[in-house]
């Protein structure tokens, strides 16, 4: 079973592909090769995502003011293209951020690269990279590592794992993922459409928009705008709610791809927008994405368990994740998780300063399902029960506030010694 499949939560009409990726759906091919951005040539570093014929795209990018040269090169191309895309490529170790029109002269040459080697306009290449700031792009790597990754394409589960494992960072494990749904809720019984993808993400990791780096997929028909609809929705309760460490990355990208591959005769005007096949998609989309999402925060930095904050009872839907997001970014809480201690008053104290409106006398809080606080005073409870329940990969905290009805999700990990080590040390 995949990294993110074990951080899949269940839904109904889904069907989790136990090797499932990015090459999943019908109409995809990729590679993951070593290309020399790492020094390890044991380490893989260069991905490239190619789709059979030009296919609709959407994206969602970093809204950092530091946004990096291959952001402002794929937004250039989808608006060029029209929101056509032939394919992806992705390097790690070098994120060609804050390199100035060096930095862009050598984004749109990785793009040119890319064509040549596919067969397509320059501006059907949309272009990621991932890695350490300030630092120029070696074309030299694209020159001979793209062809070679052009020549490995297959749409096989291990050229999906490979992608995958060709563009982590400081991940210690590949994310893939995805899903199938059947056409018959809209009308086309026994048609099958699959939704797959890859991320990478592990720190610098509170995104405004999206991931770190993510390439989703789908063979079912939709047109670019419909695509972009889908993907802003599955984004803003998936990725949009991971937090590792508070810091929004320079090269967040997000790239939806269609190609309409999936055998059958549904047209990209069964999903469209507020259609009932564009809600059955976008459910899918969201399923993968909140996988993604979850194994992103598992495998943060250092962690050792994923923490998902629940707050319900909220007086809107902005003061739910106000109050959700400063629980799940307070250091003194992932450090209580760390340490295995139920330690409810980090949790009140979290609360009470996110800026959330609510009464302290209507908060109850409960952690991995214990009750600890009732009407925000302390409840006595079981410490040894508390410890054994800390030895769960996942640990939930729920807060009720007693303000309203809106609720929000966001998931977390744990902060450790380890999470100093990696980041005093990245660039070396």
């Amino acid at each position: 079973m995949s990294y993110a499949n074990q951080w899949y939560v269940p839904r109904d009409g889904l069907t989790l592909l136990p090797d499932g990726g990015v090459t999943s759906a019908a109409g995809f091919k990729a590679a993951g090769i070593h290309a020399g951005f790492r020094a390890n040539p044991q380490k893989l570093d260069l991905a490239l995502v190619v789709a059979d014929e030009p296919c609709a795209a959407a994206a969602v990018f970093t809204q950092n003011v530091f946004c990096s040269p291959p952001v402002m090169v794929s937004r250039e191309h989808l608006a060029a293209s029209g929101g056509v895309a032939r394919a992806v490529v992705i390097n790690s170790k070098v994120a060609n951020a804050a390199t100035g029109d060096e930095g862009l002269r050598r984004a749109r040459c990785q793009a040119a690269i890319t064509a040549e080697a596919v067969g397509c306009p320059d501006d059907e290449v949309l272009v990621a990279s991932t890695g350490v700031i300030g630092v120029q792009l070696p074309l030299e790597n694209f020159e001979a590592g793209v062809p070679q990754a052009a020549a490995q394409l297959a749409a096989t589960p291990n050229a999906a794992l490979r992608a995958a494992n060709a563009i982590m960072t400081t991940d210690t494990q590949a994310k893939s993922c995805a899903v199938t749904f059947d056409g018959g809720s809209f009308g086309f019984p026994g048609q099958v459409f699959t939704v797959g993808g890859m991320a990478k993400g592990s720190g610098m990791i509170m995104p405004n928009m999206a991931t770190m780096i993510a390439v989703l997929t789908t063979d079912a028909p939709l047109a670019s705008p419909d695509l972009s609809v889908a993907l802003k929705a599955a984004v803003g309760v998936s990725f949009n709610k991971v937090t590792v460490d508070s810091d929004t990355s320079t090269n967040d990208t997000c790239i939806l791809l269609s190609s309409g591959a999936a055998p059958g005769s549904a047209q990209t005007s069964d999903f469209a927008e507020s259609t009932p096949g564009h809600a059955a998609f976008t459910a899918a989309l969201t399923a993968v994405c909140t996988a993604l999402a979850r194994a992103m925060a598992a495998d943060g930095e250092g962690a050792t368990r994923l923490i998902t904050v629940n707050v319900t009872g909220a007086a809107t839907p902005e003061d739910a994740d106000l109050a959700a997001r400063t629980v799940a970014n307070s250091p003194l809480v992932k450090t209580a998780v760390y340490g295995n201690d139920a330690n409810w008053g980090r949790i009140a104290a979290a609360l009470g300063r996110s800026g959330a409106r609510f009464r302290a006398q209507d908060v109850s809080i409960r952690i991995m399902g214990i009750p600890v606080c009732e009407g925000g005073l302390a409840l006595g409870f079981d410490e040894d029960e508390a410890l054994r329940r800390f030895e769960q990969p996942e640990i939930a905290i729920d807060a009720h506030l007693g303000a309203g009805s809106a609720a929000a999700t966001v998931w977390t990990c744990d902060l450790t010694h380890e999470y100093i080590t990696i980041n005093g040390d990245y660039r070396t």
